[in-house]
């Protein structure tokens, strides 16, 4: 190994130090939920979690965890191969059928991850006559899967109609023989809705497609989950729909594309990540078969969690703290900088709470944050508890 490399990557983490921009794991020590225990030098100490994914709850459910083990004494460990290989199996299947029932689809192809299904999806459906048009918030998926594809890529200011319009219009003016609208249905670092209903209205005028990555609502928004198409009322007006199974389904891992038949086939033929990674491992899918039989009935959590996220915004914006508008369980606690970003995050980890700091690359310089997330695994005394915490920590740091 070249030590002038070795002493360039030295370098380069040295200035993300400085910079306040170094991001540094920790360890838990226990399922993934409501509470946890987190690992230090000291041993493991009980935390309340408000950074997971797990907005129903699901992650270490007794009933998902049972799947999961059922999955594994029948169908084995592992698949070593791709599916079109000798990858794929009954359970597999029935996944892919059940997410795209659910979804109102035709069907649905399954990947390693959500980043792979956007990373694959652009590719295999479009070429250089035509055009790719971004929201401007759109997750890092979106962006290199856009990226790898020879369509032309255009972008628009974050929820603008007017910019998307602009970008179709020139789109047409280019020549292009197909468009795609690209759009988070929930933006993961402001918790903010896409407006789907204006983007549908604006992509049948233009004769455009749609995509929606629906990460951050499969499950736990919309009629029984559906995610943020069935909540604004577009249902079947989205063409494409991506997804995960690795936060409100279960937690654990996958994810998907669900769209019309030829879609689904043709991604099955030219997706890369599809054709060139191992298929999800048995216990992955039968666990995630279990936890979207349970969000499909968990009207019951969704209440809880929307109550949650209720009194949570309503406590820290009475304590003063700045909270962009919105109604999701992604609640962003505005800080500015990543220096205070992480002196907060510090502050409420010794108070009990786990959180992350968010700060550039991940949101722009100067729009550091705590994004904090409710789930339905929260007891009301957890949320209680919190609020204080962030009240206590906010006033020792000067944040409020």
């Amino acid at each position: 190994m070249s030590e002038a490399f070795l002493s360039h990557m030295r370098s380069v983490l040295s200035e993300i130090d400085a910079a306040g921009l170094l991001k540094r794991e920790r360890l838990i020590a226990s399922p993934q939920g409501g509470r946890i225990r987190v690992a230090d030098g000291a041993g493991t100490r009980e935390m309340v979690n408000l950074c997971a994914n797990n907005y129903l709850g699901l992650a270490d459910h007794p009933k998902v965890v049972a799947a999961a083990r059922r999955a594994l004494d029948e169908f084995g460990f592992g698949m070593a191969s791709v599916r079109f290989i000798c990858g794929a199996q009954t359970l597999h299947r029935e996944l892919e059928q059940r997410i795209a029932k659910h979804l109102g689809k035709d069907d649905a192809i399954l990947f390693a991850a959500c980043f792979d299904a956007n990373g694959g999806v652009f590719e295999a459906l479009l070429g250089p006559e035509d055009a790719i048009i971004s929201d401007a918030l759109n997750h890092a998926s979106i962006i290199d899967g856009a990226r790898l594809s020879k369509a032309r890529r255009a972008r628009y200011a974050a929820s603008d109609m007017n910019e998307l319009e602009d970008r179709l219009k020139e789109a047409d003016a280019a020549g292009a023989r197909f468009k795609l609208i690209a759009t988070d249905g929930v933006f993961s670092m402001d918790g903010m809705i896409a407006n789907l209903p204006d983007i549908c209205d604006l992509a049948e005028r233009y004769g455009a497609l749609t995509l929606v990555d629906d990460c951050h609502a499969t499950g736990h928004l919309g009629e029984k989950g559906r995610g943020t198409p069935a909540l604004t009322g577009v249902g079947a007006r989205v063409d494409i729909v991506t997804g995960t199974l690795g936060k409100t389904l279960g937690g654990a891992m996958g994810g998907f594309v669900a769209a019309a038949q030829p879609i689904v086939d043709l991604l099955r033929q030219r997706a890369r990540p599809y054709l060139f990674s191992n298929s999800l491992a048995p216990a992955v899918a039968g666990g995630s078969l279990k936890a979207l039989e349970i969000a499909v009935r968990a009207d019951d959590r969704r209440a809880r969690l929307a109550g949650h996220a209720e009194r949570f915004r309503a406590g820290l914006a009475k304590a003063g703290f700045s909270l962009p508008p919105g109604t999701t369980p992604i609640i962003p606690v505005m800080l500015g900088e990543a220096r205070r970003a992480q002196a907060m995050a510090a502050a409420l980890d010794e108070r009990g709470v786990f959180v992350a700091g968010f700060f550039f690359p991940v949101v722009p310089q100067g729009a550091a944050r705590i994004r904090a997330q409710m789930s339905a695994a929260l007891s009301e005394a957890d949320v209680e508890f919190a609020i204080g915490a962030f009240e206590d920590a906010g006033r020792a740091i000067g944040v409020i």
